[in-house]
């Protein structure tokens, strides 16, 4: 169940097509069946970067299974290239955040919410086609 989540401050002339080859790409980088990919673009958003408000991007890319170090690299390397191909972002305007989805039960206390801040951790960000852990050593 890979949901691709992008976030542009551009405005793209046909999202709803970019959204359909980031399907195909993402499931083929992913290794999982096109059927099980989510596509969500968020277009012209207010996104800065680096303090400017160039074109930039976040990606957040929540998988089942297949989230680790070596995996990271490629998804960062491939889907990099994809976003500066088809939207002419650099690989350094941007983070891509990738998530190991795991299943688990959350509860709700007395319908409160809660709100907690999360470490990806270098190996789970990428960055200018590779992940932190690589940039950091």
């Amino acid at each position: 169940m890979p949901v691709l989540d992008l976030t542009v401050n551009i405005q793209i002339p046909d999202a709803k097509a970019l959204s359909l080859e980031l399907s195909k790409v993402g499931a083929k980088i992913l290794g999982k069946p096109e059927s099980y990919i989510s596509v969500l673009i968020k277009v012209n958003e207010t996104l800065t970067f680096g303090g400017t408000h160039d074109p930039a991007f976040q990606l957040v890319i929540t998988s089942l299974g297949n989230v680790n170090p070596s995996a990271n690299e490629k998804y960062s390397k491939a889907l990099s290239e994809f976003l500066k191909e088809k939207l002419g972002l650099p690989n350094d305007r941007g983070y891509m955040f990738v998530h190991l989805l795991r299943l688990q039960r959350i509860r709700m206390l007395n319908h409160h919410q809660f709100r907690a801040f999360i470490d990806p951790g270098n190996a789970n960000l990428g960055y200018q086609g590779t992940t932190f852990a690589t940039i950091f050593g």
